[in-house]
């Protein structure tokens, strides 16, 4: 198994004031799978995906990424697997303003034992022409692209998406959905979306429901929906 967590809780506040987030999550992905995580907001599930990625810290419970148990690291050791065996996309690109699109990319290769080729890579996202630009040249979809880029160009083994959408238009955001449909198949890297477009379901290889804190529905999809399809 890739992903396993085991009895994840998280709480914030104190005494009266603390509020149960995650309520003991149990979950399994495989490699190369694209699951989604559903939910309304307050539903634990941003809280989950930082968790996974190293960025927040569970109360409880064991999480293993292709057989490193992430409590065992030291800060150190968190750091250095975070950068040579993570990608994050975030719903604002977070790029450096005076860096051109390239080397936006290319400071995730910087992080990188094993990153991807530039070149490929910038095709693949459909950048080539945009390549020199700095970001305030572009447009909310090509600079998510270059987010898309630079978390990809390390060539992660998970790849944690937030909401990646959910600052674009329905057009730009069918075309971002599509990106990283392409990105699974061609890298089979192994994603995890959390979103709270209900449309975004069909995309993906497994589905996680979370409400209040807790999984309340997990599957797999026997067919799955390609992103140039989807309607919302």
């Amino acid at each position: 198994m890739f992903l396993e967590l085991k009895n994840i809780r998280k709480s914030y506040g104190e005494k009266d004031y603390r509020t149960e987030v995650l309520k003991g999550i149990d979950l399994e992905i495989e490699k190369g799978e694209f699951a989604v995580l559903l939910g309304p907001s307050g539903s634990g599930k941003s809280t989950l995906l930082n968790i996974i990625g190293g960025i927040d810290e569970a109360d409880e419970g064991t999480i293993t990424i292709n057989g490193h148990i992430l409590k065992s690291l030291s800060k150190k050791e968190l750091e250095k697997y975070r950068r040579n065996h993570l990608g994050y996309i975030f719903q604002m690109y977070n790029l450096i303003p005076n860096l051109t699109v390239r080397e936006n990319i290319e400071t995730g290769a910087f992080l990188s034992r094993d990153p991807l080729e530039i070149d490929p890579l910038i095709d693949v996202l459909g950048l080539k022409e945009h390549q020199h630009k700095l970001p305030n040249q572009l447009s909310g979809g090509q600079q998510q692209r270059t987010s898309i880029g630079r978390a990809i160009v390390k060539n992660p083994d998970l790849l944690l998406c937030d909401e990646p959408t959910g600052a674009l238009d329905y057009t730009t955001s069918k075309e971002i959905m599509k990106l990283i449909e392409t990105v699974n198949q061609t890298y089979r890297t192994t994603i995890i979306m959390v979103t709270h477009n209900d449309a975004f379901k069909g995309l993906a290889d497994h589905v996680i429901r979370l409400r209040d804190g807790q999984i309340r529905k997990s599957y797999y999809n026997d067919t799955k929906i390609k992103a140039e399809d989807l309607e919302w």
